[in-house]
């Protein structure tokens, strides 16, 4: 596997002693149903209620971990900022994950919204921002508190939908994700992801949802129980400045695949900025490395500037993909 297929923890982890400088702390914050979810909480000595604190989504089965660099820059740039793991993942797995049963939607419904609750209850009366990475863009859509958010950046955001994959690489993803993985996920109780290099370990539930081949979310297994308890999906609670970025050469997250998640967030302002690896001076940039510290004078700043304003910055590298282009 090539390095834009695979994300790589950054050399500084959270809890670590050098990254005390950060202000990081670890918690525990249990879900509704029960499940006790870990991660870290990066906040500033002094309250303030003008400052923002940032939730970061992580994408399916990449530990918080991973964007501990870019919330430590988020941080520098006056944000309290949050990462947590979903249930089954790094922090928050369970002893036996064979027995776990986890969707995306718990992903969403459940422990993101756990989050949501602890920032309004840790950081009361401060704005809540949120990052989303791939499927972490569509979990922030599955909170049903997704009012109180204010900002959100998604990057390569989606529910993998196969058919919206890359041409070039779609029939090859589509063995990967959707035969290969549901079949040893059936052998072994869970996906063995992390033995293999693709990812981390991965409870069972998750993967059936992923691998389902379905356009829509409600007709994936835990969408369809969700609209068959609440009637409908959640993501029209998001009344937040959305901007949606892409990278051209991400094989996950395509503009129909983007546009597709998009349009679930029904009375969101939304911005979709198309950003080429050649727009930033870069060969490849892939699904994940967005979040790498290689990329911190060139892609971060433009998460930074619309989390603290709203608004891209004149110079913004990349092209705005016309609203006409949705499914």
């Amino acid at each position: 596997m090539s390095l834009q297929d695979t994300p790589a923890l950054e050399d500084i982890q959270p809890g670590s002693s050098a990254s005390a400088d950060w202000q990081d702390a670890p918690f525990q914050e249990t879900a509704a149903d029960g499940y006790l979810l870990g991660g870290f909480t990066w906040r500033h000595a002094l309250a303030d209620a003008q400052r923002p604190v940032v939730i970061i989504n992580a994408a399916t089965s990449v530990r918080c971990r991973h964007y501990s660099r870019f919330a430590a820059y988020l941080f520098a740039h006056g944000f309290d900022v949050i990462t947590y793991d979903y249930r089954g993942i790094g922090e928050s797995r369970p002893a036996m994950l064979k027995t776990l049963q986890a969707s995306w939607t718990d992903w969403g419904a459940l422990d993101f919204e756990a989050i949501l609750k602890r920032a309004q209850r840790e950081f009361p009366g401060q704005p809540i921002d949120v990052v989303g990475h791939s499927f972490g863009g569509c979990a922030a859509g599955l909170g049903a508190s997704g009012q109180v958010i204010r900002r959100m950046v998604t990057v390569g955001a989606q529910f993998a939908y196969w058919r919206d994959y890359a041409p070039a690489q779609r029939w090859r993803m589509f063995a990967k994700w959707h035969v290969v993985m549901p079949l040893l996920t059936r052998f072994c109780g869970y996906f063995p992801g992390k033995r293999l290099g693709w990812l981390e370990d991965t409870p069972a539930g998750v993967v059936r949802d992923w691998s389902t081949p379905a356009a829509r979310y409600e007709q994936r297994p835990s969408g369809r129980l969700l609209v068959a308890r609440d009637a409908s999906l959640p993501f029209a609670n998001v009344r937040a400045q959305v901007l949606a970025i892409s990278i051209g050469d991400d094989p996950y997250g395509t503009v129909a695949a983007t546009e597709r998640l998009l349009d679930y967030f029904t009375h969101a302002a939304k911005t979709h900025l198309r950003i080429e690896p050649q727009d930033i001076g870069e060969a490849q940039v892939g699904h994940f490395a967005f979040f790498r510290s290689a990329y911190q004078a060139t892609l971060w700043p433009i998460a930074l500037t619309w989390l603290q304003s709203g608004a891209l910055a004149p110079a913004t590298p990349g092209r705005q993909v016309p609203r006409s282009q949705a499914l």
